[in-house]
């Protein structure tokens, strides 16, 4: 071993790594990206598993036991933070940043270098195709995509996983779709709206959960607009008007775009942080 580790974060192998190395002596430095966990309510592994206090111990044991815990988003260590750590709210920015100047938590886009390259070939000529990119659960609120898809029959509505797409047609509708679609109330990066925005599809998000620090104000809408289904039905009218704004000049916000994409890719979808604190 040449005395690094990268490890996912919920793999039991970490806590034996590190037991092993304060027996034998041997100094082991622990790498691991974390994505999410049973800390964020939102996240199924919230919803399913929630506070039980042997994920809560494990998860913790978890931290404390790798060296450089890496998170794609600020948003994301300030709920970890809160949630698991247990640091109330007024004491968050501050504690998060004491972790950060030692190095225990850093923020590090993910390692996703190669995506630009993997989806130039699938831009195409766009039609008025709108997609949903996520997966069907409740956080992601699929039931407001299809309620607007009812509303403006005039565009053609896609939810991605309902169809059976291979990853070459997943990709080549993004290719051709001019916008893609959030509703999400959980999110700790947005890999798919990543991908919509590498192929001049225009993402559509609300102004909340990671995607605040992502995203230009041009693509986010008012978090209160799909903060739950009784809000999205009071505020339907306006995400309409905004969505036929997005389509019918789609050529004026499409310019700007590859703007956005390469904003995500140098500060979010980048390893450079996590390998530069690799030594």
């Amino acid at each position: 071993m040449s005395g690094k580790s990268v490890a996912d974060a919920w793999h039991p192998g970490i806590i034996n790594l590190k037991y092993m190395s304060e027996l034998l002596g041997i100094p082991v430095v622990i790498h691991a990206l974390w994505h999410a966990g049973s800390y964020d309510p939102q996240d199924f592994l919230g919803r399913l598993i929630g506070d039980a206090p042997w994920v809560r111990y494990s998860e913790k044991a978890f931290f404390s036991a790798i060296d450089h815990n890496y998170f794609a988003t600020q948003f994301h260590i300030d709920m970890f933070v809160e949630n698991l750590l247990g640091v109330p709210q007024g004491k968050i920015t501050n504690v998060a940043g004491s972790l950060m100047r030692e190095g225990k938590i850093v923020r590090s886009g993910w390692p996703m270098e190669y995506m630009p390259s993997m989806l130039m070939p699938f831009k195409k000529t766009k039609r008025d195709l709108i997609l949903f990119p996520h997966r069907i659960a409740p956080e992601k609120q699929v039931e407001i995509f299809k309620d607007l898809a009812h509303a403006l029959p005039q565009y053609e509505w896609i939810v991605c996983q309902e169809q059976d797409l291979s990853k070459e047609a997943y990709h080549t509708l993004l290719g051709e779709a001019k916008l893609i679609f959030s509703a999400n109330l959980q999110e700790t990066l947005g890999i798919s709206m990543y991908e919509g925005a590498l192929t001049n599809a225009i993402p559509m998000v609300p102004d909340r959960l990671s995607y605040s620090e992502m995203f230009a104000d041009v693509w986010k809408y008012p978090s209160a607009w799909t903060s739950s289904y009784s809000n999205f039905l009071h505020h339907k009218q306006e995400l309409c008007d905004k969505i036929i704004d997005y389509i019918d000049n789609y050529d004026d916000y499409a310019a700007y775009v590859p703007q956005q994409a390469m904003s995500l890719h140098m500060n979010f979808f980048s390893a450079t942080a996590l390998l530069s604190n690799i030594k």
